[in-house]
C-alpha cells in the first residue's frame, strides 16, 4: 500500500504545514509536539514552529512502512503531497523524487545531512534505502540551496539513520508479494555508558516479472544486499563521535524475459545488467558547550561504482563524493545563529565502455554560510546567506528568508523566498532515461549554470475538540522560476546534447487539504494543482510527465484486539507525453489489514493497485521489435495488483 499510518505526533506537526496523508494516529496528548527537525534546518526546533516548511515522516512511520513496503522508501516519499515519484525506466526499474512539478535532477538527495546521490550516483538504488534502518525522513519543498548549496531548487530529503537507545533493540521482518519479492531485514542497537552501536542488514530477492505478457520485464530481476554499522562513542556527556560505514550491492537484469531466464538465440537477445555497488564511509564529532550552543564537524567519503552491459553495449565507471563541513550553532535567548563552511564535490571516471562519450570530470564547490533565526512571540523570521565558489561555474551567492506568524491558536500563516543553482551533469537522473551511449558531455565554454528563485506562501487552520477530534485545513501556494536551464535535446544520430535554454522553466500551482480525527477515525482528502512549463518552447509547453491535477483520500481506523485497517484511493489526472499526446485519468486504490499478535509480532497483509490499472492495458510499453524495443516513457503504475504478506518480531 502507498502508505496509511501517521502517528498523532506527525499528523500534530502537520497541522501547521505538513501535507503528508499518512497512518496510525495514536491519540495521547504527551506525544502531540514531539515532532522535531533534527537535521535539515540546522536547528533543533519543533517542525510547526519552524520558518522553513519542513516535512516530517517520524519513527512510527518508519516502523510501520518496514512492514507495508519493506525494500524501500519510494512508497512513502510518494504519499507526500506534490511529491511524485517517476519510473524513468521499464527495463532497470530507475525512479526519480519529483517535487512540485520539477525534474528529479532538481532534488537534492541527503543521507544524515551529507550529500550522497547526485550524478552518475544520483538514480539507481537511492530509493532502495529500507525504512526500517532509518529514524525518520525531513523533506523540504521549494528552495533549499541557502541550506545545502547547489542541487536543492526543487527540494530536498534528509533521511536521518537511527541511533542506538538504552534499551537493547532487536527486530526483524520477512515479507513476500506476488511479484515474488522476498525481503529479510534485521535492526539492532544498543547504547552503553561509552559506546553504542546500530546494525541494519537487508537482502531483497526479485524475480523479473513480465506483467502484460508483452515479452519483457515490467519488474526486474533484483539482487540487493545492505549492511550498514555505526559506532557511537561517548567520551564525556557533552561529546559524541560517530564512525559509520554503508554498503550496497544490487544487481539487477531487466528485458527479455527469455534472456533473464537464461534461453537468449539470435531473436531474443535483448537485456539491460547493472551491478552496483556503494561504499560510504563517514565521521562525526558533536560537541554540546555549556551554554547549550554546539560544534559539529562531517565528513564523508562515497564510491559508487556501476557496471552496465547489454546486448550491444558496455560501461564500467565510478563516481567518489566527497563531503566535509564544520558548523557551529550559537543559542542565545530570542534567537539562534548558524555560522558554517563546507566544502563538498564529485568525481567521475570511466574504466571501461564500448560506446561512450563522456571523459572525466569533476566539479566541486566550497561553501560559507550563515543563519539567523529569531523568535517573537507570535512570529519567527528565519533569514539565511550563503556563497558557494565552485571549480568550473565561479561563485554563487544564495539569500533565503522565511517567516512564519501565528494568527492566535487556530490560525498561522508562512511563506518564504530563496535562490538556488544547479551546475550541470549529464549524467544526473533525467525524467526518461537516455542510452548511455546517446550522452554527449557538457561544453564547459559555452554551458552555464542553472539560477532558480522559489516562493512559498501557505494558510493553516486547525482544531481541536475536548472529545479528542481534530480538523486540519491547509492552503499552500507555490513558484518556481529556474533561469537558462540546461535540458537535453536530440540532435543527429540521436545524440543527447546538453544546451541552456533562454527562456526560464515555471512551476506554479497550489496544494489543498483537510485531515482530522473523528470518532477515532482518521480521514484524509487532498488536491494538488500544478502548473509546470517549458516556456523555452513555442508551443506545448506543458512539462511531459506532470499531471495538472491529483486527488488523494485516505481513511483508517484501529480496531479492538490488535487489529487496523485502512482504504486509500488517489486520482492522477491527464499528462502530456514525450509526443506532446495526452494521456488518460487514472483511479489507484490500496488496502492494508494487520493484526498484532502480542508485544513482539505484528502481522501485514497489504494490496496495493486493486483495480489492477497498468500503462500497458492503454498502451504498448514498447515500439519496434522484440530484438531492438524502443521503450515509451512511463506515466501510471506496470506492475499492476500487488500483494504482499510481511512478518514482524520486535524484541
Amino acid at each position: 500500500m502507498k502508505k496509511l499510518t501517521l502517528s498523532i505526533a506527525v499528523l500534530s506537526s502537520a497541522m501547521i504545514f505538513s501535507q503528508q496523508k499518512k497512518d496510525t494516529l495514536k491519540i495521547n496528548e504527551s506525544s502531540i509536539e514531539e515532532i522535531t527537525i533534527v537535521a535539515s534546518t540546522r536547528t533543533t526546533q519543533k517542525a510547526e514552529n519552524s520558518p522553513q516548511k519542513v516535512e516530517v515522516l517520524g519513527k512510527e512511520e518508519m516502523a510501520e512502512e518496514s512492514g507495508i513496503k519493506p525494500a524501500g522508501i519510494a512508497s512513502i516519499l510518494g504519499d507526500i503531497s506534490g511529491v511524485q515519484i517517476q519510473q524513468s525506466s521499464a527495463v532497470s526499474g530507475n525512479s526519480n523524487v519529483r517535487i512540485q512539478g520539477l525534474d528529479g535532477r532538481y532534488t537534492q538527495i541527503l543521507r544524515d545531512g551529507i550529500p550522497l546521490f547526485d550524478g552518475f550516483s544520483g538514480g539507481l538504488g537511492v530509493l532502495s534505502i529500507p525504512p526500517l534502518d532509518l529514524q525518520q525522513v525531513e523533506l523540504i519543498k521549494g528552495s533549499a540551496s541557502t541550506l545545502y548549496g547547489g542541487g536543492a531548487i526543487g527540494g530536498l530529503v534528509n533521511i536521518i539513520s537511527r541511533k542506538p537507545a538504552d534499551k537493547q533493540e532487536l527486530t526483524g521482518v520477512v515479507n513476500y508479494s506476488t511479484l515474488d519479492e522476498k525481503n529479510i531485514n534485521v535492526f539492532a542497537s544498543k547504547k552503553y555508558k561509552w559506546f553504542g552501536y546500530t546494525l541494519f542488514t537487508g537482502y531483497t530477492h526479485q524475480n523479473g516479472q513480465d506483467v502484460d505478457n508483452d515479452g519483457f520485464s515490467d519488474v526486474p530481476q533484483i539482487r540487493s544486499l545492505v549492511v550498514h554499522p555505526k559506532l557511537f562513542f561517548y567520551p564525556s556527556s557533552n561529546v559524541t563521535i560517530t564512525l559509520g560505514w554503508n554498503g550496497s550491492f544490487d544487481k539487477n537484469l531487466g528485458g527479455d524475459m527469455q534472456v533473464i531466464e537464461g534461453n537468449s538465440n539470435m531473436i531474443h537477445q535483448y537485456y539491460e545488467q547493472n551491478k552496483l555497488q556503494r561504499n560510504t564511509y563517514e565521521l562525526t564529532y558533536q560537541q554540546n558547550l555549556n551554554d547549550h550552543s554546539k560544534i559539529e564537524f562531517k565528513n564523508s567519503l562515497s564510491h559508487f561504482n556501476r557496471n552496465f552491459s547489454s546486448n550491444d553495449n558496455f560501461l564500467t565507471a565510478e563516481q567518489t563524493n566527497y563531503f566535509s563541513e564544520l558548523t557551529f550553532v550559537k543559542i542565545m535567548k530570542n534567537m539562534t545563529w548558524v555560522f558554517g563552511t563546507d566544502f563538498q564535490g564529485n568525481k567521475f571516471q570511466p574504466k571501461e565502455a564500448g560506446i561512450f562519450h563522456i571523459p572525466k570530470f569533476e566539479n566541486s564547490s566550497f561553501g560559507m554560510f550563515i543563519q539567523n533565526t529569531l523568535k517573537f512571540d507570535k512570529a519567527t523570521i528565519e533569514t539565511g546567506l550563503r556563497n558557494d565558489f565552485t571549480n568550473h561555474y565561479g561563485s554563487f551567492f544564495l539569500p533565503s528568508i522565511a517567516v512564519i506568524y501565528h494568527l492566535g491558536k487556530l490560525w498561522a500563516v508562512r511563506g518564504g523566498i530563496g535562490l538556488g543553482y544547479k551546475v550541470p551533469n549529464a549524467l544526473a537522473p533525467q525524467m526518461t532515461d537516455y542510452p548511455l551511449e546517446s550522452l554527449m558531455p557538457i561544453d564547459l565554454k559555452t554551458t552555464r549554470s542553472e539560477k532558480s528563485i522559489g516562493y512559498n506562501l501557505e494558510f493553516n487552520y486547525k482544531k481541536k475538540f475536548d472529545n479528542g477530534n481534530q480538523i486540519f485545513i491547509n492552503q499552500a501556494f507555490f513558484l518556481t522560476n529556474i533561469y537558462h536551464p540546461v535540458i537535453g535535446n536530440i540532435g543527429p544520430e540521436n545524440k543527447v546534447l546538453f544546451v541552456n535554454e533562454n527562456k526560464p522553466v515555471i512551476s506554479k500551482g497550489f496544494d489543498t487539504y483537510v485531515k482530522g480525527v473523528f470518532d477515532e477515525w482518521e480521514l484524509y482528502l487532498g488536491y494538488t494543482f500544478t502548473i509546470a512549463k517549458y516556456t523555452f518552447l513555442n508551443n506545448d509547453q506543458f512539462i511531459p510527465l506532470t499531471p495538472k491535477h491529483r486527488l488523494a483520500m485516505t481513511i483508517v481506523k484501529d480496531f479492538d484486539g490488535g487489529w487496523k485497517f485502512g482504504i486509500e484511493d488517489s486520482f492522477t489526472g491527464n499528462q502530456y507525453r514525450i509526443n506532446h499526446t495526452m494521456t488518460p485519468s487514472y483511479l489507484f486504490m490500496a488496502a492494508m489489514l494487520s493484526k498484532e499478535l502480542g508485544k513482539h509480532i505484528t502481522l501485514v497483509l497489504n494490496c496495493e493497485n486493486i483495480f489492477d490499472y497498468r500503462q500497458s492495458k492503454k498502451e504498448p510499453l514498447y515500439s519496434g521489435t522484440i530484438s531492438s524495443p524502443t521503450f515509451n516513457a512511463l506515466w501510471s503504475p506496470i506492475d499492476g495488483r500487488v500483494v504482499n504478506l510481511s512478518f514482524k518480531w520486535k524484541l
